[in-house]
């Protein structure tokens, strides 16, 4: 089991950035995948962003596609949510997501590990 935890979050007028982290508790992550996923308020969990740690491929949901960047830094077993750009539309619990595979899965259903999630309110 994968323990993980995000921070990061906060309130950012619209146009503004954020960068999320993610710190993993695991022994060796060449196997695995990490994801984003985000909640809005009222609303189902949604995918945003997914890497490979083996291979640093990525997977980007059509709605964060040249705003968002997810990254990770192998030595220090960190994921990263680099958010540019941002829009109300983006305010939501976000949530950091592990699976043991190399599967680029973008349901939550993929991921068998999650954060407690960090909040990010974009204001107009």
């Amino acid at each position: 089991q994968v323990q993980l935890v995000e921070s990061g979050g906060g309130l950012v007028q619209a146009g503004g950035s954020l960068r999320l982290s993610c710190a993993a508790s695991v022994s060796t992550f060449s196997t695995y995948t990490t994801g984003w996923f985000r909640q809005p308020p009222g609303k189902e969990r949604e995918f945003v962003a997914t890497i490979r740690w083996s291979s640093g491929s990525t997977v980007y949901a059509d709605s964060v596609k040249g705003r968002f960047t997810i990254s990770r830094d192998n030595n220090r077993k960190m994921v990263y949510l680099q958010m540019n750009s941002l829009k109300p539309e983006d305010t939501a619990v976000y949530y950091c997501a592990a699976a043991a595979t190399v599967r680029l899965g973008v349901m939550a259903g993929d991921y068998s590990d999650w954060g407690q999630g960090t909040q990010v309110t974009v204001s107009s």
